[in-house]
């Protein structure tokens, strides 16, 4: 690893003009190029202290050895300069688009004598018209099948034409009207090129000229009596406006225009590009990048535009470009832009109407890329053993770890505190073993406190299934990988603590706390678990942990865990005598929370106290992606391009979102919490028309029992648990503003 300081250029020998510089290996290979307004400023802040600069970079700048710049005249000029280095050297730490598979083109060859209409790939060619890309190569043969009765172009390859020409005879297509066989001469190459010509100028969006000149040629057929000449003109028009139905109306305007979105996460980055003309979509096409480079979402943009349009010309380029984010100096991207078109090209963000609503389709298709693009990774049975490895190997793991337990924490501002466990098996999504706590022990926001008191709840539970079963003996966890034999024999007990299932209602009853999967504890695959059993079982009470009030604890040697299922979504597995699945019947081998050094300490500090020393923990910073152990000063730095890390941050991620849509489910109803909702056999109907007979609760709290007795469907009996209700929920004295005397009086409103 080289040291910055080796070869940071002398002080004023750097240049303030624009320009751009590259940075070389020890090697002399180009391994990042980049551009800027003021070089000396720029360059000048890769060579920082080194716990400043972002990881990415710090990784750049310590793999390099020197640093080299070329001044050019203006910021066009870089951008120009940037984009050929990047394409002639290949740097590893620039952004690369990469895509999956080759999109096909509608492609007109007029650089030929007769042009050819045909689906093409690869590297665009010279004297080549393109149209698209296309999704899928039928999608252009049926748009060309249908065009073909209007402009009758040849698609036929080299060699079927000089056969055709040696013969004399036209092939097929010739025989049924859609080729206008210029190989047997029925058309010259002039009357030829330009049926080509009007194929490209339809193709490019002048769609209402042809069509109404077909219109106008079929009704003077008509009026001629020609009416074989005329229902064939009919015929036409109808297979260009199929033609064009192909393609739907997305901008009135018959605006032409590109649309780029980006949908991101720490480690990569996916690109969905529309390309629109005459107002309808022709194209579109995606990558997916690595952030081998610290970029936001206007780097990953510039990135982007570089890419896509640096090697095209003309009308190649549109006149509008909607984006994300604008590049850091937009006016120097869009003048590369005009350049490259001739003419104006207009770069900006869409704020309103349906050039916006278009943008969030693009966005979306954006994300639903990076999904896929994730999911393909994930479930590749070769990578995630792979990913399990570099797990072990980097946290000194006896074997891989077949099921991890992840744990995130998430409230607003201290209200509505929860956490999340979810459950990855072989590296896959087990759901059905999903859990959610509600933070009982204190109020406020506290990550740290809270995470202790959530590993310590799971882990109690756990050895309570254990105790409960009575499994024993000496064989530690990881080398255990037998199922229990005894089997449980115990009835529930009502109301009992961190049911595994519950209610779906989110929120606990009065009185009773809920832990891990309480009520509304599971949501999607995790429903039959839920469903399955709502109590916990009877077992002797043993002294607790000041952070887990709930349950007895027992100790003893661990079970491991059985091998994970085919299905990341499978149910099966150990269950009790009536069927029902096992909640916390299996500790995992890895515990991950997220967060860094303080909330790894806290996991570990509720399995010592409770006498649990054969589970790894570690931690999973967000920021700067780094691995936290316990008792370690310094993190693990996993690489970027690590399966491992890859995993773990998959694994995070879905606890944070796990986490956030259960918080967010619970401060909903909090807010929308009201004291008719505590009145017994009062359903969401009579709420609501007790409201709009009384206008609020505020004037409900102040009627009779014979007023509210008014309102259909109310009878006395009803009538007096809702005015007990309101009694018992009535507001104190109203408060008095002491600058004005004023009183301030509550208003409940309408918050049924």
């Amino acid at each position: 690893m080289a040291d910055p300081s080796s070869y940071r250029p002398k002080p004023g020998e750097i240049p303030d003009s624009p320009g751009v510089y590259k940075f070389r290996d020890e090697h002399r290979r180009v391994i990042y190029v980049g551009k800027a307004k003021n070089l000396r400023q720029r360059v000048a802040n890769y060579f920082q202290d080194l716990a400043n600069l972002h990881p990415r970079t710090r990784t750049m700048v310590t793999t390099a050895a020197s640093v080299e710049w070329t001044v050019v005249s203006t910021e066009v000029e870089a951008l120009q300069l940037e984009y050929s280095w990047i394409k002639e050297f290949d740097p590893r730490f620039n952004v690369k688009y990469r895509d999956d598979k080759s999109y096909p083109y509608l492609a007109v060859t007029l650089n030929e004598e007769f042009p050819r209409v045909q689906v093409m790939r690869g590297a665009k060619k010279k004297g080549v018209r393109y149209f698209g890309p296309y999704g899928h190569a039928w999608a252009i043969r049926e748009t060309v099948d249908l065009m073909l009765r209007v402009f009758p172009v040849r698609t036929c390859s080299a060699g079927v034409f000089k056969n055709a020409e040696r013969t004399g005879r036209p092939c097929l297509l010739g025989y049924i009207g859609k080729c206008s066989a210029p190989c047997v001469g029925r058309v010259t190459p002039e009357e030829h090129r330009e049926l080509a010509e009007d194929f490209c100028a339809f193709m490019a969006g002048r769609t209402g000229t042809y069509i109404r000149r077909l219109e106008k040629d079929m009704a003077q057929a008509a009026e001629e009596m020609e009416y074989e000449r005329a229902a064939r003109l009919r015929d036409d028009v109808g297979a260009l406006k199929r033609a064009m139905e192909k393609s739907a109306v997305v901008l009135a305007d018959a605006t032409d225009a590109d649309l780029i979105a980006v949908a991101e996460d720490e480690l990569e980055a996916a690109l969905q590009i529309f390309h629109v003309r005459g107002g309808r979509v022709r194209g579109q096409r995606g990558w997916v990048t690595d952030k081998v480079e610290a970029v936001d979402t206007s780097g990953l943009v510039e990135h982007a535009l570089q890419q896509l349009y640096g090697e095209e010309r003309g009308d190649a380029v549109p006149k509008e470009v909607l984006v994300p984010a604008l590049p850091e100096d937009p006016d120097a991207v869009s003048q590369w832009l005009t350049d490259r078109r001739g003419s104006q090209v207009s770069l900006r963000i869409p704020q309103r109407g349906d050039k916006k609503d278009l943008m969030a389709t693009v966005q979306r298709n954006a994300q639903q890329a990076l999904g896929l693009h994730k999911t393909k990774r994930a479930s590749d049975l070769t990578t995630r053993s792979r990913a399990l490895e570099e797990i072990a190997e980097a946290l000194g793991l006896d074997a891989a770890p077949l099921r991890v337990e992840c744990y995130d924490i998430s409230h607003l501002q201290g209200d509505d505190v929860v956490a999340s466990m979810v459950v990855f098996e072989d590296g896959l999504a087990r759901k059905s073993e999903y859990r959610r706590f509600q933070i009982k022990g204190f109020e406020g926001q506290d990550d740290v406190r809270s995470m202790h008191e959530v590993i310590g709840r799971r882990f109690k539970r756990y050895l309570q299934e254990k105790e409960r079963t009575g499994e024993g003996g000496e064989q530690p966890a990881s080398d255990a990988p037998a199922m229990e034999a005894a089997p449980p024999a115990t009835g529930p007990v009502p109301g009992s603590p961190e049911t595994a299932g519950g209610p779906s209602a989110v929120g606990a009853a009065p009185g009773v706390p809920e832990a891990a999967g309480g009520p509304g504890a599971l949501e999607g695959p995790a429903a039959p678990a839920a469903s399955a059993g709502l109590t916990a079982p009877t077992a002797p009470t043993a002294p607790t942990a000041p952070t887990a009030p709930e349950g007895p604890a027992a100790t003893g040697p661990v079970p491991a865990p059985p091998l994970a299922p085919a299905s990341p979504d499978d149910a099966t597995g150990p269950r009790e005598e009536d069927g029902r699945p096992k909640r916390f019947a299996y500790p995992p081998q890895l515990v991950v929370v997220d967060g860094g050094q303080p909330q790894v300490a806290a996991a570990q500090r509720a399995l010592d106290e409770l006498g649990i020393h054969d589970i790894a923990v570690c931690g999973l910073a967000k920021r700067l992606e780094e691995v936290w152990l316990p008792d370690d000063d310094d993190p693990v730095v996993l690489p970027r391009s690590s399966e491992g890390l890859y995993l773990l941050q998959r694994i995070r991620d879905e606890a944070h979102r796990f986490a956030i849509t259960y918080q967010r489910a619970k401060r909903a109803k909090r807010i929308r919490s009201s004291p008719l909702d505590d009145v017994s056999g009062l359903g969401e109907t009579r709420k609501q028309a007790l409201i709009k007979h009384f206008g609020s609760v505020k004037k409900l709290r102040q009627a009779t029992i014979d007023q509210i007795c008014e309102v259909p469907g109310i009878g006395r009996r009803t009538a007096e648990s809702v005015a007990a209700a309101l009694a018992a929920t009535a507001p104190a004295a109203p408060a008095v503003n002491t600058a004005t005397g004023e009183i301030i009086e509550e208003d409940d409103g309408d918050s049924s």
